[in-house]
């Protein structure tokens, strides 16, 4: 009896070693523009979390949206007896092996070639864009017709089917909604391999599955993103508080109505000195003596981050209106910090800290970020306990929260967000040292995380983790609560042999045994 189990389980791993033999072979027949790399393919088990490393099999270079669609359908056409998946990457910034394909494909989208990106003026400013395009050089080009984008995310070297996966946000949201609150059209290829133009009046159902989808349901192949018109100049502040219910109401206060500000963020520091100083190099103090008697004395501040923008010829009516917004808050007076840079500078400033980063070699390293969406009606209880007690400094990295309208989110795409009109983003961006056991090290941040995370579950809050993460589907099943049967339809209808995304670990292919 032992015996022939044992010739049983030896057929079985000949069998599955035979699949995943051919599966390299089958690829290369197929009729594509592009082409496929079968060796060279470690770059694609990395990402910007740098936590996680899954090898694929194969890395797709796509120079069409006919070459993904062909080696998805492909995929499908093989049916349930492969276990042969497909992950869309496209910058690489996945925090959690999200856009990794273990034994599968990767397709590399900014490869993908497509019509050149067109920018349309007029009532309904447009531009048209690949999915594999960097939001950065959408600046660029739409900023050449004086115009673009209206919302974005913090860091812009991002791809947009990367960002309109998940919902992409920064400081804009309060007013103009995520990026996905921003688009037009969609051209998507679904998990059996289909080319489909989706939009609000054309296959809907599939347009709103796909923007927050996580890639569950499609690849996002191209885009029609909303465009305003563009300023020239901004004028960036911060200014400072030490109580946090001061500091949440004046920005719920500012998010609310018509703010005189285009971009409202805030972050706290817990256990910092030398704050102001290090701004001086490109912020100027309203009240430079003032600002210099100033002490941060290890107390945990809570820093207000504002800009307005205009042109030059606003000037005078631009700072009487911040003067007029100013003079609503109760901030300390002595740390209003003012700077004035050009319109894509601001946008891009992150990219300025990733270059210095890099320099120093504390860019590749791991970011166990943790992002979460909290109730209004618990964001104190939160703030009490967490900047109160989990955390006792924050040198690993910045902690951003700001408060966001849920007026400005279609509740018919697949984002879950908290059931309350206003909700807060925190988002806990740490930069880890594997080596180090101090608590900058990764396992020190990571406990940290959980404690933050088991807080939240045992005081009920009700938060919802943006970029999510879990490890079984009985976690996803309760971040989705009531949308989960939709979210299964939706998967069942548009990818149901669970091809796509499996990096997201949403769900497991069903393999037919024969």
């Amino acid at each position: 009896m032992i015996f022939f189990i044992i010739l049983f389980l030896s057929c079985v791993t000949i069998k599955i070693n035979l699949c995943f033999s051919s599966i390299p072979s089958s690829l290369k027949t197929l009729p594509i523009d592009g082409h496929f790399n079968f060796q060279q393919v470690e770059h694609a088990a990395k990402d910007f979390g740098n936590r996680y490393s899954f090898l694929p099999l194969a890395v797709l270079y796509p120079k069409s949206v006919s070459d993904v669609a062909t080696t998805v359908k492909h995929i499908w056409r093989l049916g349930g007896g492969s276990e042969l998946r497909v992950a869309a990457r496209g910058h690489g910034h996945s925090l959690q092996g999200q856009a990794q394909a273990h034994q599968g494909v990767v397709i590399n989208m900014e490869s993908l070639q497509g019509p050149k990106m067109q920018v349309h003026a007029g009532n309904f400013s447009y531009v048209d864009v690949s999915g594999g395009e960097l939001w950065i050089n959408i600046l660029r080009e739409s900023l050449k017709h004086g115009l673009a984008p209206k919302s974005w995310t913090d860091y812009l070297h991002l791809t947009v089917g990367g960002t309109l996966s998940n919902a992409g946000i920064s400081g804009q949201a309060f007013r103009h909604g995520p990026q996905i609150s921003n688009v037009y059209q969609l051209e998507v290829v679904t998990g059996k391999g289909e080319v489909v133009n989706c939009s609000e009046k054309q296959n809907s159902d599939l347009f709103h599955s796909v923007l927050g989808g996580l890639g569950q349901f499609g690849i996002i192949t191209r885009a029609r993103i909303s465009l305003e018109p563009a300023p020239e100049m901004v004028k960036w502040i911060r200014v400072l508080y030490t109580d946090f219910i001061t500091f949440a109401r004046d920005q719920e206060k500012l998010i609310s109505g018509e703010s005189a500000f285009d971009y409202i963020e805030g972050f706290v520091i817990i256990n910092r000195t030398g704050l102001l100083n290090n701004w001086r190099s490109s912020f100027s103090p309203q009240d430079p003596v003032q600002a210099s008697q100033f002490k941060s004395d290890g107390r945990t501040l809570f820093c207000l981050e504002l800009a307005k923008y205009f042109n030059p010829e606003e000037m005078a009516l631009v700072n009487q209106e911040i003067k007029s917004s100013l003079s609503q808050l109760n901030h300390i007076p002595s740390t209003l910090f003012i700077s004035h840079v050009p319109y894509i500078e601001f946008l891009d400033r992150v990219h300025i800290s990733e270059i210095k980063l890099r320099s120093r070699g504390l860019w590749e390293v791991p970011h166990p970020w943790l992002n979460l969406l909290i109730p209004r009606s618990k964001i104190h209880s939160f703030a009490q306990q967490v900047f109160g007690n989990i955390l006792t400094d924050t040198s690993s990295g910045p902690i951003l929260i700001y408060p966001l309208n849920k007026s400005k989110w279609d509740n018919r795409t697949s984002v879950v967000t908290p059931e309350e009109d206003v909700f807060y983003l925190v988002a806990f961006l740490s930069s880890a040292v594997p080596s180090s056991t101090e608590s900058d090290g990764l396992e020190q941040v990571l406990i940290r995380n959980q404690r933050i995370l088991d807080f939240c579950e045992i005081a009920g809050l009700g938060v919802k983790q943006y970029l999510p993460h879990y490890s079984t589907q009985a976690e996803w099943k309760s971040h989705f609560g009531s949308h989960w049967e939709a979210f299964i339809q939706r998967k069942s209808t548009y990818d149901p042999l669970a091809i796509l995304a499996p990096g997201q670990r949403i769900f497991q292919k069903p393999v037919a045994y024969s």
